[in-house]
């Protein structure tokens, strides 16, 4: 088979407690770009032991901050992963099987997501969590969008197949980090609104309440994992009303 280079890309705040088992996992790849955003801990030491190509700045935005860190890599193909995720050897082998005879110019992988030690598969989606992300692709044919928080993708190239193996998510240490979470990501989301003038109304945003919920619990089988999915259907569910209600009445 062609010998075809694989960059890893990271963007990381302050993940010293978690991006070096990360990074221990990407060693089949040929570059590792690692994004610096702000740290005062000690990540910039941990992506230098692993030789990686150090980028560091102050981003206002999550896609501002992705975009500078794909377009660092120099190798044909790109995994973009984040400093909680974990790649398999079987993962890993299957990714460099895939680039280097492949007529696509993108793949999504499928996710495991952990909260703790606990697998939890089913419910995630609606913005509060990803059952597969498009992590895969060519240098150049994907660009994210200025978004705070789950910023748009633009694509340029054709998809290819859902890969097979899983990339390990470790989503959440417990469900106070849930709870957390919705809380910085609707902050984040309501700037957005903000600036972008879509905060919708608010009898749009109590609508979104019955259908994400119904989407994740049900559609996306989150009655299966028990109080987590029925956790994970009401974050979901709560996402966008507390977002309107912060853009309606906060100004940070």
């Amino acid at each position: 088979m062609k010998k075809v280079g694989l960059s890893a890309c990271i963007t990381v705040h302050n993940e010293e407690d978690r991006l070096e088992k990360c990074l221990d996992k990407l060693g089949f790849a040929q570059e590792i770009i690692v994004a610096l955003d702000r740290c005062t801990d000690s990540s910039e030491d941990i992506a230098l032991k692993y030789g990686a190509t150090i980028i560091s700045g102050s981003w206002d935005t999550e896609g501002d901050r992705r975009n500078d860190a794909i377009s660092k890599c120099n190798e044909e193909w790109v995994l973009e992963i984040d400093a909680d995720e974990h790649v398999s050897p079987e993962l890993a082998s299957e990714i460099m099987e895939v680039i280097s005879a492949n007529k696509f110019d993108w793949h999504e992988i499928p996710v495991d997501n952990y909260i703790g030690d606990r697998l939890v598969r089913h419910g995630w989606g609606a913005y509060f969590g990803k059952a597969a992300y498009p992590g895969l692709f060519r240098n150049g044919v994907k660009k994210w969008g200025r978004q705070r928080v789950h910023p748009e993708l633009t694509w340029t190239g054709s998809k290819g197949p859902m890969l097979n193996g899983r990339v390990e998510h470790f989503v959440d240490r417990n469900i106070s980090d849930m709870i957390r979470r919705l809380d910085s990501y609707t902050s984040a989301r309501a700037r957005d609104m903000r600036e972008q003038n879509e905060q919708g109304s608010y009898l749009q945003n109590i609508r979104r309440i019955f259908s994400r919920f119904i989407k994740c619990y049900i559609g996306r089988k989150g009655y299966k994992e028990g109080g987590y999915g029925l956790l994970i259907a009401l974050l979901a569910a709560l996402y966008p009303i507390i977002s309107y209600i912060k853009a309606r009445n906060e100004d940070s």
